[in-house]
């Protein structure tokens, strides 16, 4: 996909502020943590089509709406990912500025996940 510039300035800025983590990071942190939490901030037509199986999903234009009253927990760790990488990079800031400490975003998001051999649904 052709990302204008003005889009990709603002996910180059967040990501120097949001942790990224790569998919076998995540296999890692998921053995290590049994409550890690996969939020999928794609569009509902996108999370319709097909997602990671533990994922939840939490679009990027009510992300901040909804965040705190569906994962209360701040310290909570949360892996959030997009289509490539860069809504989730936005996200994750958003969440950080938000109060949230532990959360990063999926290099490669849901192209990774796929390419990875990542169970998926619909």
């Amino acid at each position: 996909m052709q990302h204008s510039p003005g889009f990709l300035k603002l996910v180059q800025d967040a990501q120097t502020r949001v942790h990224e983590v790569t998919i076998d990071v995540l296999r890692e942190r998921q053995k290590a943590n049994a409550a890690l939490v996969l939020i999928d901030v794609r569009e509902e037509s996108e999370w319709t089509a097909g997602h990671a199986v533990e994922a939840t999903h939490l679009g990027k234009g009510i992300l901040e709406r909804d965040l705190e009253t569906r994962f209360p927990d701040k310290t909570a760790e949360i892996v959030m990912y997009c289509g490539g990488g860069y809504r989730s990079a936005l996200t994750c800031d958003a969440a950080q500025k938000m109060g949230y400490t532990n959360v990063s975003s999926l290099i490669g998001g849901y192209k990774g996940l796929v390419a990875a051999g990542w169970p998926m649904t619909r």
